[in-house]
């Protein structure tokens, strides 16, 4: 099952003779701003295929060298890595933000005339946008979950829970995904700014947490969050496996690339993980190999 998790390529499959093929020819798409390395879940193992790049990029681009947001004051992103035909067939798309770095217009709209059918998994705040691009959308509030099935026939659970308000305090949060194998081996938990609620997942699991480990900082806000932050979410899910987003390795110019300032170093936050969580691993994928993670 190939899921497009916001821009992480996605497959899941109960393989039971052979190997599926690695994705490590995908890069992340301009779904949003922060890396993330596709997976497959099996029932014997997760494989996580990284992506093959110079500077860590966000976008697709189908005719154009770069792609902008259509937010006033957002960065350029150039990008030359990956069209929207390399893809492989997808069965799921899974987007946890409406804002324009997570929910890319200019990406959608293409990939919607490709696939207009295509299952999508989404924050309602991002349905009027959806809406007039794609026909099968699920919008999970926190709380509810909803299950995908693969052409193949094998099935994977997509479970919501509340992520940042990044609006009006009366504006619904965003999402965090649970996304849970199909016979419950492993469980995945993506969110994309290290921003969580802690009183939605006391009671959570998550074997493998895909998160920011370095802040950015813009003058006096979190952008996103990471190091101490990043141990304490892996420490209440219980993870066993973190996987660090290059959130601050994009090639970006403008304003905001001016102001905005990384704090801390993944072996920094090994540092701190080591003293909270002894014997949990962290897993720097190499370009363009497989990581091969055993299930607990």
């Amino acid at each position: 099952m190939a899921v497009y998790c916001n821009s992480a390529p996605f497959s899941c499959k109960a393989s039971r003779n052979r190997d599926p093929t690695p994705l490590s020819a995908l890069l992340p798409t301009r779904l949003f701003s922060l890396l993330q390395p596709p997976i497959s879940f099996h029932p014997d193992r997760l494989k996580l295929s990284t992506c093959r790049w110079d500077k860590v990029a966000s976008a697709v681009v189908s005719e154009e060298s770069a792609v902008g947001s259509s937010s006033s004051g957002t960065d350029v992103f150039n990008l030359t890595y990956l069209e929207l035909t390399d893809l492989p067939q997808l069965d799921c798309l899974l987007i946890t933000q409406s804002l324009d770095d997570h929910c890319h217009l200019k990406t959608l709209k293409p990939l919607s005339k490709m696939s207009p059918n295509l299952r999508v998994i989404a924050t309602p705040n991002a349905k009027p946008l959806l809406d007039p691009l794609f026909r099968n959308v699920t919008y999970l509030e926190p709380g509810q979950e909803s299950e995908v099935e693969a052409a193949n026939g094998s099935k994977v659970r997509i479970q919501a829970t509340a992520a940042p308000v990044l609006g009006p305090p009366w504006q619904r949060p965003e999402n965090v995904y649970l996304v849970i194998s199909p016979q419950g081996q492993l469980t995945l938990y993506y969110e994309p700014h290290c921003v969580y609620n802690k009183d939605f997942l006391e009671k959570e699991h998550a074997d493998i947490v895909i998160t920011p480990v370095i802040k950015q900082l813009l003058p006096n806000f979190t952008l996103v969050s990471g190091q101490e932050d990043a141990v304490q979410l892996a420490k209440l899910l219980h993870a066993k496996f973190i996987v660090p987003m290059k959130n601050g390795d994009l090639d970006s110019k403008g304003f905001l690339a001016s102001i905005v300032e990384g704090e801390g170093t993944i072996e920094s936050f090994k540092e701190l993980l080591l003293k909270e969580l002894p014997d949990a691993k962290t897993l720097e994928p190499t370009p363009g190999e497989p990581l091969q993670i055993p299930p607990p």
